[in-house]
């Protein structure tokens, strides 16, 4: 399984000009979201703070169905980023869903995947976000930009098939319904938005080759520079390392870090065959190793520098991984003149 590594995602400036045309300025959102006022000025918020406004956001407007539609609606196409921009400007309704899919990449937390089958095509949201939230609403506004797309690029009243949300909290469906043209499913074990097939060789009105061969080649090279996702596994471990010193973390920290409850933290680690206490031994270990390799470094450091309060601890556990103390695995490798 895929896992979105980095803790930090861009708000387009945009975001809060949409919010402007709904007559609701962004200091209120902030101050709901109780976060600080700079974080309007700032492009790049950590995941906490980013479903923090989403959520504030929802409280603010009189019902989620029509807080959705409203800001899916509200964005003209000036204050697009460059990511949506190539999308709207793509050849064709097809084109430019690919293009979305592809460059969600870049926009992290969640991600779009497409399947094109017989006379539908669906989209899916997937995030490991399930228990933030400000989720519902942020993927009902989604879902509902990927259709005004197609409405946009088109110049047609394009309809959904179907529309089917993991949750039950979107207020007004019927509003939604109206938005769609479809019946939406609600309660579901998935995020998804089902197309008409044949809407997908729509051209679109707003094709412009000229400017695509600008956007493309840069969003290519952005792509290109992004960090390879890493399994949840290491990114766990690589969280763990920073909270080691002094200390056993604890998996509501590290739950916290990734923006996820301690449950589904506990059920991504089982469905990549391992467990939040077996990550911390291995973590341990891997660590007490590199340490115990640095012969300036006193074992008593190296016990703390790997989460162990009392040096005993210490010994114990690494006896169970090396067959050795900590002192005679140090000799053995790295020789006899060292420090204890």
């Amino acid at each position: 399984m895929a896992f979105y590594t980095s803790n930090r995602i861009k708000v387009p400036a945009g975001f809060w000009t949409g919010l402007r045309q709904l007559g609701i300025f962004p200091h209120e959102v902030v101050r709901k979201a109780k976060l600080p006022i700079s974080i309007v000025s700032d492009p790049v918020v950590t995941t906490s703070q980013y479903f923090a406004i989403w959520q504030a956001y929802s409280e603010l407007m009189d019902d989620t169905a029509k807080g959705i539609i409203k800001l899916a609606t509200s964005f003209e196409t000036d204050h697009f980023p460059p990511t949506v921009l190539a999308t709207y400007h793509a050849r064709d309704y097809r084109d430019a869903l690919n293009r979305m899919v592809k460059y969600k990449k870049l926009c992290p937390p969640e991600s779009l995947h497409i399947t094109e089958e017989d006379e539908h095509c669906t989209i899916e949201i997937k995030t490991v976000h399930s228990d933030q939230p400000g989720l519902s609403i942020l993927i009902g506004i989604t879902l509902a930009f990927l259709l005004e797309l197609g409405r946009r690029g088109t110049g047609q009243p394009l309809t959904a098939e179907l529309v089917e949300f993991s949750s039950h909290s979107f207020g007004d469906l019927e509003i939604l319904e109206d938005y769609f043209g479809c019946r939406i499913q609600a309660g579901t074990n998935c995020n998804r938005l089902t197309l008409h097939r044949a809407d997908l060789d729509r051209p679109f009105f707003s094709y412009n080759a000229e400017l695509l061969e600008i956007l493309t080649p840069l969003l290519e090279q952005s792509l290109n520079e992004q960090p390879r996702s890493s399994s949840l596994t290491e990114t766990v471990k690589c969280i763990m390392k920073l909270n080691l010193a002094g200390g056993r973390p604890d998996i509501h920290t590290i739950a916290s870090e990734l923006g996820v409850s301690d449950r589904t933290l506990q059920r991504r680690l089982t469905e990549e065959e391992t467990s939040f206490k077996h990550l911390l031994g291995k973590v341990r270990h891997e660590q007490a190793r590199e340490y115990l390799a640095d012969p300036s470094l006193h074992i008593k450091e190296v016990a703390f520098l790997v989460g162990y309060e009392d040096q005993n601890s210490f010994f114990r556990a690494f006896h169970i991984w090396e067959g050795a103390t900590p002192l005679k695995w140090r000799r053995e490798h790295l020789g006899t003149k060292l420090i204890n």
